[in-house]
């Protein structure tokens, strides 16, 4: 796995690897990560990958972090952990 860019924002630490034919959109906030796996035929470059990394696609990768976190906490309270 190659890492191709940390791109800088505000609310998630973002990440891009380039792997088996694959880029690799890396967030991470606190304990959780997500990551999505786009085929580099789908895309003509690596400027597509940033372009698809807006405002609103991060906004809703923040929101589900929020989402994770009540869902880890929900089943802490479950079982009284």
């Amino acid at each position: 796995m190659r890492q191709l860019a940390v791109i800088p924002h505000p609310d998630a630490k973002i990440t891009l690897f380039s792997w088996n034919g694959k880029y690799l959109i890396k967030l991470e906030k606190g304990p959780f990560e997500q990551t999505y796996k786009v085929s580099e035929l789908d895309l003509t470059s690596e400027d597509d990958v940033h372009t698809l990394l807006d405002e609103e696609f991060i906004g809703s990768a923040v929101q589900r972090f929020r989402l994770m976190q009540q869902d880890l906490q929900a089943a802490f309270d479950r079982h009284g952990i």
